[in-house]
C-alpha cells in the first residue's frame, strides 16, 4: 500500500495508439498495412519488404529470440529506460498479444519533453532506432514475442534511470 501512495503523485504518461507516423522519430512500425508488395511463390503470397534491422556494425550479427512475457499490471510503472548504440531492437507479437511500447530520444540521457507512450495492438511490432531510450517488453497479456536484435562480444544495453511515472 505505501509503494501505491507514494506514487499516486507521478506524473501520468498516457497512452497514445501506435501509428507510422507517430512512431517515426524513435523507429520502424513493422506492418504490412498501407505497404505495397510483390507477388511471390507462384502468386500465393505477397513480399512486403520492412526496414532492415541494423545489427552489422562492430562485429555484430543478427540474434532471432522468444522473449515470454508476462502481462504488465495497469498503471504502469516506469523507472527506467535502456538503449542500444550498436543496433535496432525489433518485437513481433506472436498470436497477437497487445503490448505498450514507452520511448525518449536523447544523447546523454533520455529527455523528458521525448517521452512517449504508444499501445500496440498486436497486429504489429516494432524496431526501435539504434540510440533510442525505450523500455523493456510492456505486454498487456501473457504471449510469446519474436526478437530481432544484435549480437555482439560487447554488450550493448544501457540503463538509465527515471523520476518514477504512470502509464496507463
Amino acid at each position: 500500500m505505501a509503494g501505491n501512495q507514494l506514487l499516486s503523485g507521478a506524473p501520468r504518461l498516457a497512452l497514445r495508439p501506435l501509428t507510422v507516423e507517430s512512431f517515426a522519430p524513435y523507429g520502424d512500425v513493422v506492418t504490412s498495412k498501407g505497404r505495397e508488395g510483390r507477388s511471390i511463390n507462384a502468386g500465393t503470397s505477397t513480399r512486403v519488404e520492412m526496414p532492415e534491422p541494423d545489427v552489422l556494425d562492430d562485429g555484430g550479427r543478427p540474434s532471432l529470440s522468444v522473449f515470454r512475457a508476462s502481462a504488465a499490471c495497469s498503471p504502469i510503472e516506469i523507472r527506467e529506460l535502456e538503449r542500444h548504440r550498436l543496433g535496432s531492437q525489433t518485437f513481433l507479437p506472436l498470436g497477437g498479444t497487445p503490448f505498450v511500447v514507452v520511448v525518449a530520444l536523447g544523447e546523454a540521457a533520455p529527455d523528458a519533453a521525448t517521452l512517449a507512450a504508444f499501445r500496440a495492438a498486436g497486429d504489429c511490432g516494432v524496431t526501435f532506432r539504434r540510440g533510442v531510450w525505450h523500455h523493456s517488453l510492456l505486454a498487456l497479456a501473457d504471449g510469446d514475442f519474436a526478437v530481432i536484435e544484435r549480437r555482439g562480444t560487447e554488450t550493448d544495453c544501457e540503463v538509465a534511470q527515471l523520476r518514477p511515472l504512470l502509464v496507463d
